[in-house]
């Protein structure tokens, strides 16, 4: 007998080739599933709300798994963070009701991107951490580009190509703000549903909106257009930050849960 349970977890993309198990290459979901084998002495998928590419990083992905009903969720956590690697931590366990799936169940998943706007932003101690621009942004122009693609829209000049029956998304967030260190501004952003390299395609075009590079119009004429051939190339990978995803409070089986998931509200 098992149990479903929902780790919060938190990792420094900067080493991994993204949460997804490849071929070659270090995964964030290769060394958590290697924490749960040897915890449980047998293999054990982990699922991710999503799935974040090379270079991303996470405060707050969740991750599902089944465990032994032998394990308390405090004992788990203590365990999982003894065996991760540094650059991974878990910051809660919950318990969840049969049937929990981290992506699957979740009804929105919200994102940050960070750029750095002063010069201090190439140090070596900051690069890996967001979008070392070092130059100014028109906030304004930045702020009605964000206010043009919330709402539902087809974002398909927004994706990497692959294979989806629609590209339709509802962002129920987007909003940039000066970000709280003074050194420059964030994107944040919430939805139903995220495409591949969406985050960081919208962040490029409306960076570029920013610096005068496209007029403000762009992006409504992307949104109407059916591919991504004159859409800015994809913001960087490293200023990327999967914040968390929001569940329905009756998935968690103790209060605990219930309040993390209201600390999100959709």
């Amino acid at each position: 007998m098992s149990r479903i349970f929902l780790a919060i977890l938190h990792y420094d993309g900067t080493g991994f080739v993204g949460w997804q198990r490849q071929p070659t290459g270090r995964s964030v979901q290769a060394e958590f599933e290697r924490v749960l084998e040897r915890l449980f002495s047998r293999r054990t998928v982990a699922h991710a709300a999503g799935r974040t590419d090379a270079g991303v990083h996470a405060l707050g992905q969740g991750v599902s798994f089944s465990a032994p009903l032998s394990w308390s969720a405090s004992d788990m956590h203590r365990a999982i963070n003894a065996l991760l690697p540094q650059d991974c931590w878990v910051e809660a366990v919950q318990p969840m009701q049969a049937g929990f799936h981290a992506r699957k169940s979740a009804i929105s998943r919200r994102y940050r991107y960070d750029i750095g706007l002063d010069a201090g932003a190439a140090s070596p101690f900051r690069r890996r951490f967001e979008w070392a621009l070092a130059r100014p942004l028109d906030m304004g122009l930045l702020r009605e580009a964000a206010n043009l693609i919330k709402g539902e829209h087809d974002f398909l000049a927004f994706a990497a190509k692959g294979n989806k029956p629609h590209h339709r998304c509802r962002l129920s967030l987007a909003e940039w703000r000066p970000r709280v260190d003074r050194r420059g501004v964030s994107f944040h952003v919430e939805a139903d549903r995220f495409l591949h390299h969406m985050v960081r395609m919208l962040v490029g075009s409306m960076v570029d909106v920013g610096l005068g590079r496209r007029p403000l119009g762009d992006i409504t004429a992307l949104l109407a257009r059916g591919d991504n051939q004159d859409t800015s190339p994809p913001a960087p990978p490293q200023g990327l930050y999967f914040i968390a995803a929001t569940y329905p409070p009756e998935l968690f089986l103790d209060s605990i849960g219930e309040a993390h998931a209201a600390a999100y509200p959709g």
